[in-house]
């Protein structure tokens, strides 16, 4: 696991190496045991590392035997010794035993086809010293990120958007309006946006190659097309869990290559349950695991996770906290976040990725399994709505009007739902964040500049027709919403404490089998991830398995109206900070004091607004559009 970086410059001149420095520095956390880098030309190559696999040797950047290629990975293979015995064969000589080696070689070896090889989770760039271009990749589900730009005769790369713009603008920024769109949206930014207007995200499954001309951008994995497998119906059921119960177990037993101490995190749900059982079965006599349980009720998992541990025979680690005390890492999240982010579970993975760093370095997570086997509450919702498409459009209008006139947020999206065309434009009302923005916006370009329906559309050309709602959901989820918002969340809360993160639920094997299921083993009778708790009732008894589902919240409510009230107040009343953004900054405040007031149910919106602003603040905001003018009124 590691931060990588990378610079060229197009008019023949050779690279300057220090520029790497403060990229590099932005990358720390990243990589604490190592750093390296090379200068080729016209290119240059960091890297900052954290010693997974061979710690006393792997150190990057790496070179060909003859060094006309150099590489740098952040990641892990997890089938590179079988790749090591293949490329050997071939006359591959290897200088250390380390994975990311295997990279290098695989691509001197086989060019771009050397991804279909992969197992495993990487972002990776390879430099011709020779072609003079390179060649970049993200694994196929996106767990590793990378972000670049190609801009004014450069071009360059790095782990995280912050480590590239250090090199763009003086070290400020310039928001790009369709990403702050986005975001007010959904709370994320979906690739390929990035929040700086220059630097693009690499999206899952893609690759660039970049020469003189620029970078171009190709998939070379794609789920979308593979059709639910009617054929698995036919099949007894027992041995479709069998299958299933195969592959999470294949998956995980590969992810436990590691010189260095390993374990997992631990709810008290399905997921994390079903990897520390399979970690059982891959021989690890007594798996290590992690929770983080709160004194409040609501929020707690933790006795939930610990009869778990209990009944799986786990080293189990338990640590209780006051849901105030997650307010100690807000300093960390806004720095870490070097994007706007408004998922507030990003502060209990904080919490349990720094309990787990303080014993291990590499941590196994259940992240994947809700997209792929139906976890999320709006699944079987999806599919109700789904049923008013049909409908005349008069009862539609009359329904939606019904829904508009009940308070709550919920209802409004309903309402907005119930005006759907299609079942991507439900998914869309469903899963957005919040609709409640756009009366905020006082710049028309803002407001004419795509929205996240058509992103959603766009990606969902490639789906099969006959798709339900449910499914068209989830495979939405899967390559948007689980890659740019849940493995962005995870890769960077653990990676702030410098402690690996390895998702087996999101093995390509698994998902493509995931693809193929149909939907009766995913929702039935509005039980979600049916068949995947037919797995787990091999190991826990039923009442474990079957519980209610929790998220891994925290009261932002109660914490706006408490402990942040101040803060917040502070936040949207500075009008430095307020004057960057295309929006009415009374409007902003009058939603703060009415939320603060407790006058209005918790809206998610108001927290994203204060994270946009916590970004702002911390990482050198220089404009967003030109603001209209308004009149300011006491």
């Amino acid at each position: 696991m590691c931060g990588i970086a990378g610079i060229m410059r197009f008019d023949g001149q050779p690279a300057d190496p220090a520029l790497l420095r403060p990229m590099l520095d932005a990358l720390a956390h990243r990589g604490p045991d190592g750093e390296g880098v090379v200068a080729q030309g016209p290119a240059a190559l960091g890297h900052r590392r954290l010693a997974i696999i061979d710690p006393s040797g792997g150190r990057q950047p790496l070179l060909n035997e003859d060094g006309t290629l150099g590489a740098v990975v952040n990641g892990e293979i997890y089938n590179y010794r079988a790749l090591q015995d293949e490329l050997r064969a071939l006359g591959h000589r290897f200088r250390s035993a380390c994975d990311s080696e295997v990279v290098l070689h695989a691509y001197e070896q086989w060019g771009s086809d050397c991804l279909k090889r992969l197992r495993g989770m990487f972002a990776f760039a390879i430099w011709d010293r020779i072609e003079r271009t390179w060649f970049v990749a993200r694994d196929r589900m996106g767990v590793k990120p990378l972000y670049y730009f190609d801009k004014d005769g450069r071009f360059g790369f790095g782990s995280r958007p912050g480590a590239v713009n250090v090199l763009l603008n003086g070290g400020t920024l310039d928001i790009d309006s369709e990403a702050l769109r986005m975001y007010l949206e959904l709370g994320y930014i979906p690739a390929p946006l990035s929040f700086h207007r220059d630097i693009r995200k690499l999206p899952a499954g893609h690759y660039l190659t970049v020469d003189g001309r620029g970078a171009r951008c190709v998939r070379y994995w794609d789920y979308r097309p593979i059709k639910p497998d009617g054929s698995l119906d036919a099949r007894p059921e027992g041995e479709l869990v069998e299958e299933l119960d195969a592959l999470v177990q294949s998956a995980v037993k590969v992810r436990l290559m590691s010189d260095v101490p390993l374990g997992a995190f631990l709810s008290g749900g399905v997921d994390s349950a079903l990897v520390a059982a399979a970690m059982k079965g891959a021989g690890v006599a007594r798996p290590r695991t992690f929770t983080i349980g709160f004194n409040e009720k609501a929020f707690d998992e933790g006795s939930a996770a610990a009869a778990a541990a209990g009944r799986l025979g786990l080293d189990h680690v338990h640590e209780t906290l006051d849901v105030n005390s997650l307010l100690e890492l807000l300093p960390t999240y806004i720095q870490e976040y070097d994007e706007p982010f408004a998922d507030s579970s990003a502060f209990p993975t904080m919490a349990v990725a720094r309990l787990a760093r303080r014993h291990v370095t590499v941590a196994l997570s259940g992240d994947g399994a809700d997209e792929l086997f139906g976890g999320y509450h709006y699944y079987p919702l999806i599919e109700r709505l789904s049923r008013v498409l049909g409908w005349r459009r008069g009862a539609k209008h009359a329904a939606a009007r019904l829904f508009s006139a009940l308070p709550g947020h919920r209802t409004k999206l309903l309402a907005g739902a119930l005006e759907s065309r299609d079942n991507v434009a439900l998914f869309h009302f469903l899963r957005s964040v919040s609709k409640d923005y756009k009366p905020l916006l006082i710049d028309d370009d803002s407001r004419a500049s795509a929205d996240s329906e058509s992103l959603f559309s766009q990606f969902a050309c490639s789906f099969a027709m006959d798709l339900s709602a449910a499914e068209t959901a989830m495979r939405l989820d899967a390559g948007l919403t689980l890659p740019d918002l849940f493995l962005q969340k995870v890769d960077v809360a653990t990676m702030a404490f410098s402690l690996e993160a390895r998702c087996p639920m999101t093995d390509y094997r698994l998902v493509e089998w995931s693809m193929r299921l149909p939907m009766r083993y995913k929702l039935r009778n509005g039980e979600s991830k049916y068949l995947l708790k037919k797995v787990l009732r091999k190991y826990l008894p039923a009442e474990a398995v079957y519980r209610p589902k929790m998220g891994f919240g925290v009261p932002l409510a109660e914490w706006l109206r408490g402990p942040l009230r101040d803060w917040a107040r502070e936040l949207v009343h500075d009008d430095t900070l307020m004057s960057r953004l295309p929006l009415d900054k009374l409007q902003v405040r009058e939603m703060l004091r009415q939320q603060a007031d407790g006058k209005r149910e918790s809206h998610p919106l108001v927290w994203s607004l204060l994270m946009l602003l916590c970004f702002m603040q911390a990482h050198g905001v220089r404009r967003a559009l030109p603001v209209i003018a308004y009149r300011e009124v006491a």
